[in-house]
This record gives structure tokens, C-alpha cells and sequence, in this order.
């Protein structure tokens, strides 16, 4: 049986929209072309592909467009921009509302007037790294420009975490914590950006929810003595935990980053949609779970009530005890 908008609504108060530069199934690009996208780029330094679209078609030559262009003409139009660098992703949009993408894209909070705009801007190359990237430096500075351009953010409420020896690095824990500042702090009105350029990557599903036996992930500088970071994490941490009121808007420019956030509608510049759909995939029951154990798992730590905590997980009286083990494993590092 299909969720309800009010379940939905329930376990993800925010409305959360996020741009991604592939399906699933789709591998993204490093573009070591940036001026063919006509993005400002004076040094010749390379940028990811999604990002390069979507900045080419609202933020070229360091102009917004004439008129508002509404999620569908901006998604084609990145799919055309791509298609013309021999690219295949075809990009999509997912959202924890249905929405009209004949609306015009917006990423400020129409009801939060005197709200505060909050950015967290990820870039990683993996310096000295087998699959060392070139552009994800430069797709930051990039966004961190149209953000405070065109959209008024200001950097003293921007988290950068970049590879670069000069910013906080994007390890494991750095982002989950970023992330989950991120939610902290954000309230009703608030206008929220994440923007994560770097590896993506899939993994073997280990709690049962993936119809293709795989969680998508995102890839830290530090994957191979931290992991990477599950979609079921980054639900836990941002999704369920952003308040009620906020607009917050994500650009996952990174392999497999087609449901990496698991928002229940969605759609795709494939030609063939024409409006947002609720994802056959989306699974609430499992989604329900997670959400509340983040915020046992927050509460106790806030309270110290841990060790009871964990007596009440491993028990076998909860009815999702399976995802214990792995959520102390992953979100330690919050909350050092």
C-alpha cells in the first residue's frame, strides 16, 4: 500500500528537494572542460558535470537568467548541456513533497521572510588518491559564488569542507556533523543549501530496504579506514532530523546519487515524464525506523541515558532491532 502525503509528511517535516546529476544505475563525470559550459573560470580549472550544467544554465557568465525558469525547462535543459559534451546522465529532481515542476525554480523559503540562508558545501579530490578528481574544488567556489550572488547566502552561515589543507576536512565524521549542525540549527522560514561534489559509490545493502541489493553512498576522504557514508546515514542525520518550515535544496554531483537521500517523489528529464511521480521504491516502513532511532539515539546522548539505550535496542522488544548495531557503528562519530 502507497504511503499517504500526511505519513510522509510526518516522517519528513521539511520540504527537501534534491538535484542529482544520474540515476542510480548511472555514472556521473569529472568535466575538464569548464569553459565550453561557460562558467566563471579564469585559472582553467575543471568541474564536475552536473554542476557545470545546472550553473550554465542559471548562473552563466555570472548572470542569472532574464526570467524564472521553471524545474523542468532547468532540468532539460541540463540534460541538452550534458548531451552536447557526449554525456548520457540524464539529471532528476526528488522531493519530500509532490511537486509542480512547471513551477519556477526557487531556493528560498517562500514563508520564511526574515529566515536564515545556511549552506554546507562539500568538495573532494582525494589529493594523492587512486581516483584523484579535479573539478570538485573548483564546483564549490563555483556554487559558493551563484549562492551568495544570486540567492543573498552569506559566507558566515556557510560550512565549506574541501580536501584542499585550507578548510575543514570532508572526512566521515567532519560531514555527518556538518550535516547534522546543519539541522540543528536551521528553524521554521529557514533556506537551506547542500551541495556535495566527489565520489559516489554503492554498497551492500545490509538492512534489507535496497531493491537492487545496494545503499548508495557518498565517498569521504577517509573511506578507507571510515567507510562511506550510506543513504540510510544521511537520512538519519539531514532528511528526518531537518525541522518543519525549512526549505532545504541539495546538488549531489556524484555517481549513483539518484535516491542517495530516499525522497519519496520524483522526476526525471528522461522526454518521457511529464510530472513528479511517487517512487514505486520508496520504503516507509524502513524509512520509519531509521528516523526513530536518530532520535533515541540523539536524545540519549543529550540526556546520557546511552547504556539504557542500548539495553532497549539489543533486547529484542523494539521492532527494529537489525539496524542497531550498524547505527551506533556509522553515527558514533556525531556526537564526540
Amino acid at each position: 500500500m502507497a504511503p499517504s502525503a500526511e505519513e510522509i509528511e510526518q516522517l519528513i517535516p521539511a520540504h527537501i528537494l534534491m538535484i542529482s546529476g544520474c540515476q542510480d544505475k548511472q555514472t556521473s563525470a569529472d568535466v575538464s572542460n569548464v569553459a565550453s559550459f561557460k562558467l566563471p573560470d579564469p585559472a582553467g580549472r575543471s568541474g564536475g558535470a552536473c554542476t557545470s550544467a545546472l550553473l550554465n544554465v542559471l548562473y552563466a557568465e555570472h548572470h542569472a537568467p532574464t526570467n524564472d525558469l521553471a524545474w523542468v525547462e532547468t532540468l532539460e535543459a541540463m540534460r541538452q548541456n550534458l548531451k552536447a559534451q557526449g554525456y548520457e546522465q540524464i539529471p532528476q529532481l526528488t522531493s519530500s513533497r509532490k511537486i509542480d515542476v512547471g513551477r519556477a525554480v526557487s531556493f528560498t523559503n517562500s514563508e520564511g521572510a526574515g529566515g536564515t540562508k545556511r549552506a554546507v558545501l562539500i568538495g573532494i579530490n582525494y589529493v594523492g588518491q587512486q581516483g584523484q578528481l579535479s573539478g570538485c574544488h573548483n564546483d564549490v567556489n563555483n556554487m559558493k559564488s551563484y549562492l551568495t550572488a544570486v540567492h543573498g547566502f552569506e559566507e558566515s552561515h556557510m560550512t565549506i569542507l574541501m580536501d584542499d589543507g585550507a578548510h575543514t576536512a570532508p572526512t566521515h565524521d567532519n560531514i555527518l556533523k556538518a550535516y547534522q549542525n546543519l539541522a540543528n540549527s536551521s528553524k521554521a522560514g529557514d533556506s537551506c543549501f547542500c551541495h556535495y561534489s566527489g565520489h559516489g559509490g554503492k554498497i551492500k545493502d545490509d538492512s534489507g530496504d535496497e531493491d537492487d541489493g545496494y545503499d548508495e553512498t557518498l565517498v569521504p576522504v577517509d573511506y578507507n579506514t571510515a567507510g562511506q557514508i550510506r543513504d540510510d546515514d544521511l537520512f538519519k542525520t539531514l532528511v528526518a532530523n531537518m525541522p518543519e518550515g525549512v526549505l532545504l535544496t541539495c546538488l549531489m554531483d556524484c555517481c549513483h546519487s539518484g535516491t542517495v537521500l530516499d525522497l519519496p517523489y520524483k522526476y526525471a528529464a528522461d522526454g518521457q515524464q511529464t510530472e513528479m511521480k511517487l517512487d514505486g521504491k520508496f520504503d516507509i516502513a524502513h524509512l520509519q525506523n531509521l528516523a526513530k532511532l536518530g532520535k533515541k539515539l540523539g536524545d540519549a546522548f543529550k540526556t546520557g541515558g546511552v547504556q539504557g539505550l542500548v539495553s532497549e535496542l539489543c533486547s529484542g522488544e523494539t521492532d527494529y532491532k537489525a539496524a542497531a548495531s550498524d547505527l551506533f557503528k556509522k553515527c558514533g562519530g556525531l556526537f564526540k
